[in-house]
């Protein structure tokens, strides 16, 4: 009995050091796991953030795994955060800025350029200064905040919503364009320099003129977005159906012009527009023009599409598709290769009178003329009136509704009309008789009269 209690009064001895030790542990499992332990609740300014209009920063601030930091930063004491408005993110800031803030090994730049718009004070509207005044940041460059003509700044940013968002933990004010430390300004300019010095372009060996014995010059650069040089049809391949050639990439080699979006968006336009999912089918189901199209914008060229509604598409026959690659040449031969809204066509043809437009169907061109104040294709018995005027213009796809499907004429209708082009009514030709001039008829009646008309050779042919 007398060790029972022994043991006993041991172990309640031990209690408090085990109960010591245990949470010495767990704390420094804690630390070295890196879980933060103060609690943010649904009402903190950090969520309200990540809710909030800005989106664009919101998502830097998660790139930038600066979540953890935050949390410890509003769990010691207030927090003022000057949010740029998605715009200056988004079109104000330099592409390649953007790319260095977002490559893994300047994470460090990016993280002190999001800290520095982030003050360690509670700032709102009503307490803003007079004069500039200066306030560090979670950065190590401080920021400064001022009052011009009733403008409120920060830095060089205007104050463009003041107290946006705002909690207990914090507030939220939105300005105008992104805050640049010195210290991210001037790494991304040395990486920069250094990838200009460093960056060689490989250069293929110098051509020599034979002509001239001479060095042949360069092409000059392309400018970008600029037309491309070579036609359109230099980048399909020959054939008679003259699919484009799978070379080129969604993008072009210098990522100008996003084609596969354009087109995309092109055929999201007719079916929404309605009246025109047969042609939207076509394009991406039963063909692969769509892919086609876009590798075509992609690399700088523009393409009007002369779009049948379903009306006249229910019109064609089971012989007029059953022939091979039949959807791929009707398709080709309502793709002009020319940018045309429905002003220029009526236009052109007001003035002109008839106009041929080249397709992709090569050689064959599509007629276009006036008629009752409209557009009208075809020189055939198929014809189709311009329908549906600017489905879809965007400076590089338009697309134009049409109430029939055109059809290239044959080369036998071509002879035909040649022939009759050609036929003329036979005139009989009377031929005069040569006469002789006034002059010598009257010389010979004067020799005929005295007799003397023997010595002249020519009085005897009149």
């Amino acid at each position: 009995m007398a060790s029972a209690k022994t043991h006993l009064t041991f172990f309640f001895l031990l209690l408090p050091l085990l109960t010591t030790t245990t949470a010495t542990v767990a704390a420094a499992a804690a630390a070295l796991i890196g879980k933060p332990t103060a609690q943010i609740n649904s009402n903190s300014v950090l969520v309200a953030l990540l809710d909030s209009r800005y989106t664009e920063l919101s998502e830097l601030v998660e790139k930038a795994l600066l979540l953890q930091t935050l949390e410890q930063a509003v769990s010691v004491h207030n927090i003022t955060i000057f949010a740029p408005r998605n715009e200056a993110l988004e079109r104000d800031l330099d592409p390649e800025f953007k790319l260095f803030l977002l490559e893994p090994r300047n994470l460090r730049s990016l993280q002190r350029l999001l800290l520095h718009h982030i003050v360690p004070t509670r700032i709102g509207g009503s307490r803003w200064p007079n004069e500039t005044t200066r306030h560090n940041t979670l950065s190590e460059h401080p920021l400064h905040l001022s009052n011009s003509e009733s403008v409120k700044l920060v830095g060089s940013a205007k104050l463009v919503r003041e107290d946006d968002v705002v909690r207990n933990d914090g507030i939220i004010h939105g300005i105008g364009r992104l805050l640049i430390p010195k210290s991210v300004q001037q790494e991304f300019n040395t990486r920069r320099s250094l990838r200009a010095i460093l960056a060689v372009k490989p250069e293929g060996a110098p051509e020599v003129d034979p002509r001239t014995n001479r060095l042949k010059k360069p092409a000059p650069p392309v400018r970008p977005g600029s037309d491309p040089v070579l036609p359109i049809y230099s980048a399909m391949a020959p054939g008679p159906s003259l699919a484009p050639a799978p070379a080129p990439g969604p993008g072009g080699p210098h990522h100008h012009f996003d084609g596969e979006s354009q087109v995309k968006d092109f055929i999201q336009t007719l079916l929404q527009y309605g009246g025109y999912n047969e042609m939207a089918d076509i394009l991406v189901n039963l063909t692969n023009l769509a892919t086609e199209m876009g590798k075509l914008v992609s690399e700088g060229y523009v393409l009007t599409v002369l779009a049948p509604n379903d009306e006249a598409m229910a019109k064609l026959t089971t012989d007029q598709l059953a022939e091979p690659g039949a959807p791929e040449k009707i398709m080709y031969y309502h793709i002009v290769p020319e940018y045309q809204t429905e002003e220029s066509m009526y236009n052109a043809v007001r003035r002109f009178g008839k106009i041929q437009y080249d397709t992709l169907h090569v050689p064959h061109k599509v007629v276009a003329q006036e008629a009752d104040g409209s557009v009208k294709f075809g020189d055939g018995e198929e014809t189709a009136y311009l329908f549906d005027p600017d489905i879809y213009i965007d400076g590089r796809i338009s697309v134009q509704g049409i109430d029939g499907v055109l059809f290239p004429s044959s080369p036998v209708d071509r002879s035909l009309k040649m022939t009759e082009s050609a036929k003329t009514i036979d005139h009989v030709k009377l031929v005069a008789k040569a006469r002789r001039g006034k002059l010598l008829e009257v010389a010979c009646r004067v020799l005929v009269s005295i007799g003397q008309d023997s010595k002249f050779t020519k009085c005897h042919q009149i």
